[in-house]
């Protein structure tokens, strides 16, 4: 699957880096304007500037982006329209093979986007850390959530408007999850925040640039990667039930 995808693309560039902009902009503007205006932000007790304390969270949102745009609407062509998968499963690849590939692809264009964005990040001077080079494979656990949670909702969407709830669900983690404030900024809504897994990759890469280093983020890997596997586990089953039907 992903042999196959890298060929259908190879003429498409630019409709997978297109989606890594959007928090780029995010990042520009910060740096040109707001991050103007506020002070610096303690991150594990080290303080840092305001752009440097958005910035790896917003490096988590780029690698959920990649991820979930290519699990959702790609997968949704795939599925409903070329009807590609029953196609595929004339070859020796079962269902379970078709989603493991498919999430997948759709890591890897998740983690380009990811490294992209650390590119940019240390071209603009906003790192500092050694540290800073574990934030790929944190990214990666970012992706793979995504992409096996946007390849298993995909499995359950009827049709086309169901895809607005991709962004109905992926806009709020955006705001609320620590990427622009620190969490302690919820106060008392602190405990929702830690529902989402996008809070997850945004503290784990945050502290990973800043070179902090905490026992807390023992949990934040431990979450990633239970919902990664459950996720890909209900998607290979769900896949299975769709081309078997």
């Amino acid at each position: 699957m992903v042999e196959r995808h890298l060929v259908a693309y190879r003429r498409m560039w630019l409709i997978i880096v297109s989606g890594f902009f959007e928090p780029l902009f995010y990042l520009l503007s910060m740096r040109l304007g707001v991050g103007r205006l506020v002070g610096d932000v303690t991150v594990g007790g080290r303080p840092v500037t305001y752009v440097e304390f958005v910035a790896p969270a917003l490096m988590a949102t780029s690698a959920m982006n990649g991820a979930i745009y290519d699990s959702t609407g790609n997968v949704m062509v795939r599925l409903r329209q070329m009807h590609l998968y029953d196609g595929v499963l004339a070859t020796p690849m079962t269902p379970a093979d078709v989603a493991v590939g498919d999430i997948g692809w759709a890591l890897l264009r998740g983690q380009l986007y990811a490294a992209s964005f650390l590119v940019v990040m240390t071209a603009m001077g906003l790192v500092h850390s050694w540290s800073a080079l574990l934030t790929l494979p944190a990214s990666a656990a970012v992706g793979l959530v995504f992409a096996a949670l946007g390849f298993t909702a995909t499995s359950y969407m009827r049709g086309w408007p169901d895809m607005d709830w991709v962004t109905v669900a992926t806009m709020p983690m955006l705001m609320f999850s620590a990427t622009f404030f620190p969490v302690e900024a919820y106060g008392r809504w602190r405990w929702a925040v830690n529902l989402s897994p996008l809070y997850h990759g945004v503290a784990m890469i945050r502290s990973l640039a800043a070179g902090v280093w905490a026992w807390s983020m023992l949990i934040h890997v431990a979450v990633l990667v239970v919902l990664a596997v459950v996720a890909v586990v209900v998607a290979a089953r769900r896949i299975d039930r769709l081309l078997r039907a």
